[in-house]
């Protein structure tokens, strides 16, 4: 099997780049002169307005959007909007608090570009008595971005396993009409933990796929179907909204952490940011894209979040398409969605195998390279995949990762790096008060998020395992 991963020069972008702009050439050494104005790898080949602007929302938009619809339900019609436009808007500001820190950087040490975690670490090493410790920055940073990547694989089994089972066990009353679901009639077929260990092999066989150039138009096929996927959703929630609308509109304050985690992880694309802005060909073009971008993906999200709920009320399920109908058209959809989903965890997992890859196999020798790296490989999807076992709870994985991981990264990091950064050139007390407050709502998140999705996740498992037994005796 061919590869262009190259063990002892290092995986081909770094941990912290997004892996749609892989074939772009790494830039050389650092320049010998302090640069005047950010440079970046694109240059003249770098990615246009356009192309950056589709990359911003690709990396933006997945299952995430998917569970919105109960992430509104859970803070309530009016207070899951609101939120998700606040959420939206500071989500952007930490963003581009990030490029900022990035630029002003790599600026001052003459290097052409940061990755997040360069920045993180470079940032810490402006501060004193966290010089010693810098390194430190980075490692955490590369810490959840694996923790962020993986726990999108595991949503991935998840998210395949009950919409395929719900195709399966829906097909002997899938009807023609998408009006009526009076003919449909659902045969209960295999526990949804069975349907993971029957995909398993086809994930394995996806990810010893080492370089992306070869599912490139399988991915834009996947993008296509996906995008297609969504007008239908937002033609059927459109079309089926009930009168008079009676939800309640404050979610019970217990239910709001499960919100916090399912709205942040949809959020997360803070990891993309940079690499994007360093391959732009006019990087002063960025901030635009980061708004347009960000903007269009926050109206988004109110807008499924909210439509989706109007119309399947309480019943909504972890995933909007759950809760369409069993017509054939609706059924393709779960189909083509899933397929789409199944192509994009090859892209989520490139990321933590390059972080994790290379240092294993530069410790064997020629011989034993690949056996390792698709041992390694195998061991990854294996890990999500037992996860995703224990956890079958699409809603509850989607909060527990976006908890843990998407909080740090997009929340409580970026508001403290520019404290680092800027500490020493006069930046206003209002500022640090505001990054402050930032850092500790993220905080709060992580720390309630996690909890709730915990104790959420053992209830649950708790009623399965007593309904398991009723039915037993």
């Amino acid at each position: 099997m061919e590869s262009d991963t190259n063990y002892q020069d290092g995986p081909p972008f770094s941990p912290d780049q997004s892996p749609v702009e892989e074939d772009e050439a790494p830039h050389p050494a650092g320049p010998s002169r302090m640069q005047s104005q950010y440079e970046r790898i694109g240059g003249r080949a770098g990615s246009s307005f356009f192309q950056t602007l589709i990359h911003l929302l690709k990396g933006n938009i997945g299952t995430g959007l998917l569970g919105l619809p109960l992430a509104v339900k859970n803070a309530g019609l009016l207070i899951g909007p609101l939120s998700l436009l606040v959420m939206g808007i500071v989500a952007i500001h930490c963003m581009n608090i990030l490029v900022k820190c990035s630029h002003h950087l790599s600026t001052k040490l003459g290097k052409p570009y940061l990755t997040y975690g360069e920045a993180v670490e470079y940032g810490m090493e402006n501060v004193p008595c966290l010089q010693r410790h810098s390194v430190w920055g980075r490692h955490v940073v590369n810490l959840f971005l694996i923790i962020t990547q993986l726990g999108f694989c595991c949503v991935y089994f998840v998210f395949l396993s009950e919409n395929i089972k719900q195709v399966i066990e829906a097909a002997n009353g899938t009807t023609l009409n998408c009006n009526t679901n009076e003919t449909a009639e659902m045969v209960p077929s295999y526990d949804s933990r069975l349907y993971m260990l029957f995909i398993l092999p086809f994930i394995i066989a996806l990810v010893f796929t080492r370089s992306l150039k070869w599912l490139t138009p399988f991915s834009l096929f996947a993008n296509l179907v996906m995008c297609a996927s969504l007008v239908l959703i937002y033609y059927y929630c459109l079309t089926h909204i009930p009168f008079p609308i009676d939800l309640p509109k404050v979610g019970r304050a217990v239910d709001y952490p499960l919100f916090f985690g399912t709205a942040i992880f949809a959020f997360e694309g803070i990891g993309v940011v940079l690499p994007l802005e360093n391959k732009m060909q006019k990087p002063q073009n960025f901030p635009m894209v980061l708004y347009l971008g960000m903007g269009i993906v926050t109206l988004l999200y109110i807008s499924l979040g909210t439509i989706g709920y109007i119309c399947f009320g309480m019943h909504i399920g972890g995933s909007i398409t759950l809760n369409l109908p069993d017509c054939w058209m609706y059924q393709s959809v779960k189909l083509l969605y899933s397929f789409g989903i199944y192509i994009t965890y090859a892209l989520q997992f490139y990321v933590p195998a390059e972080i994790l890859i290379p240092p294993a196999v530069s410790r064997v020798g020629a011989r034993w390279e690949l056996p390792v790296d698709l041992s390694i490989r195998t061991g990854l999807v294996l890990f999500t995949c037992v996860l995703a076992i224990l956890i079958p709870e699409l809603d509850l994985v989607i909060s527990l990762v976006g908890s843990i991981s998407s909080s740090a990264l997009a929340l409580i990091i970026p508001p403290l790096l520019q404290i680092f950064t800027f500490h020493t050139e006069g930046l206003s007390g209002w500022v640090v008060l505001k990054n402050l407050v930032i850092s500790v709502f993220g905080l709060v998140g992580f720390v309630a998020g996690t909890y709730i999705s915990i104790v959420e996740i053992i209830s649950r498992s708790h009623s399965k395992h007593v309904d398991s037994y009723l039915q037993f005796m």
